[in-house]
């Protein structure tokens, strides 16, 4: 998991009024969503299918367990977790979405969301039409082939997930989600050693499945060994590698000390 040490996060993608239309061209976190490549002309045809922003508030659920399958949302900025309801009413956190990731592709196969998706901060998101979004792969083979390398990155995030909760301790299981995040916000431009943790430790503590205690004593051993540094919702790593070693990742660094 080669990471990228890219300028400093410095806070939230701006909110943009609902009432606008999309723009993918302009769109910040665009690289991650579209193909490489994409001419203007077809950048263009995309733009006619995708619907209008959603701004989503703290707390509030994009989608909820049931709702029929129509759109796909493009987070431009702000994180949500995704969770599943068990038969006996208990809840799961499955995955933290960050912006330039997509939900709903939970519901595709039934037509109907098996989970829900709730913003864990002020967040934006980029309507795409699905039933559009396919007729306009039909026609565009590289965005059909992005569509494929979608699915086929939710198959790999679902495999990750079992390996994670699989046979290692806690503190690897920590370590592991931290050095994920920190890739992923470095795969988008911003810093991979500092960065704000948007979900509260007890959603932590449900994705890993401990508690919220331990995740506590977790972070607090971590700054002791000097691996990280916690301020409120910011954390800053410290020793990249040590904490690589503890996620049993073991990473190669491109340009370390970019920051």
């Amino acid at each position: 998991m080669p990471l990228q040490f890219c300028k400093m996060l410095t806070g939230q993608l701006g909110m943009i009024d609902s009432s606008t239309a999309v723009s993918c061209s302009n769109c910040s976190v665009r690289r991650l969503c579209l193909p490489a490549g994409l001419s203007q002309v077809d950048i263009d045809r995309l733009e006619q299918v995708t619907g209008k922003k959603k701004l989503i508030k703290a707390g509030e659920s994009l989608y909820r367990v049931g709702d029929s399958f129509q759109n796909l949302y493009a987070i431009r900025s702000g994180s949500f977790k995704n969770v599943v309801i068990a038969a006996d009413g208990d809840t799961q956190v499955t995955h933290f979405a960050l912006p330039g990731e997509l939900l709903g592709l939970d519901a595709y196969s039934t037509r109907v969301h098996s989970s829900y998706a709730e913003a864990l901060e002020d967040s934006s998101v980029c309507l795409l039409p699905f039933s559009q979004l396919e007729l306009l792969a039909q026609q565009i083979p590289a965005l059909q082939q992005q569509i494929y390398s979608i699915f086929s990155e939710e198959l790999r995030k679902e495999n990750e997930i079992l390996m994670l909760l699989g046979k290692r301790s806690a503190d690897t299981r920590l370590a592991a989600l931290l050095m994920n995040i920190s890739s992923r916000y470095a795969s988008r431009g911003y810093s991979s050693r500092e960065f704000i943790l948007s979900m509260p430790r007890t959603d932590i503590a449900n994705y890993l499945g401990l508690t919220a205690e331990t995740v506590s004593r977790l972070f607090s051993r971590f700054q002791k060994q000097g691996f990280i540094k916690v301020s409120g919702r910011v954390v800053q790593i410290q020793d990249l590698l040590g904490l690589s070693e503890v996620a049993g990742t073991h990473c190669g660094y491109d340009n370390e000390g970019g920051d």
